[in-house]
């Protein structure tokens, strides 16, 4: 059995949580969020409190049963606090900038690397941290994926550009002849 399936999504009453179908939109202010169950779980909202319900007990419906309310309750997370990640670049020259919704890199290659933000997602840049900032974990987490592999740090000096919470495993590099 699933035991994140079990436990109810709570949420603020700031928050409205309307169904279609098999539709659950989730909306606050200006921002609304669909999620779509595609029949593989039935819900049903109770004043504040959201709660799933498996098919069958086969191992897929259990599986979505537990899917869909993580997705659900990263959705309210997301809509009632935020989500962050912070990137660091490492090296001589390197640098970001915030210009719009585009976010420039100068990562040592010939030319910079422009980054057009999706809609929803907001960065900034202090020193050489980037902070971005969303309601949608997917997008966030895509979004920060695709900057490091402009430049993913290297295990010699470590410069490239790294999560802030990311170790690199340092190699030894050449050692000179005596």
């Amino acid at each position: 059995m699933s035991r994140i399936g079990k436990n109810p999504v709570e949420f603020a009453s700031d928050i409205t949580v309307t169904t279609n179908g098999n539709v659950i939109t989730f909306a606050k202010g200006k921002t609304s969020v669909d999620l779509d169950t595609k029949g593989y779980v039935t819900f049903e909202v109770e004043g504040n409190t959201l709660t799933f319900k498996n098919l069958s007990d086969s191992r897929e419906h259990r599986a979505f049963w537990g899917t869909f309310r993580a997705l659900a309750q990263n959705i309210v997370t997301g809509l009632t606090t935020g989500y962050e990640k912070k990137l660091e670049i490492n090296g001589v020259g390197y640098r970001a900038a915030v210009k719009g919704k585009v976010l420039n890199l100068q990562l040592g290659f010939s030319h910079d690397i422009n980054y057009e933000l999706p809609e929803g997602l907001e960065a900034s840049v202090e020193k050489n941290v980037i902070t971005l900032k969303s309601h949608d974990k997917q997008m966030l987490g895509q979004a920060a994926a695709e900057i490091r592999s402009f430049r993913p740090p290297e295990p010699y000096k470590g410069k490239g550009v790294k999560y802030i919470d990311e170790h690199i495993v340092r190699k030894a590099g050449k050692t000179a002849k005596k």
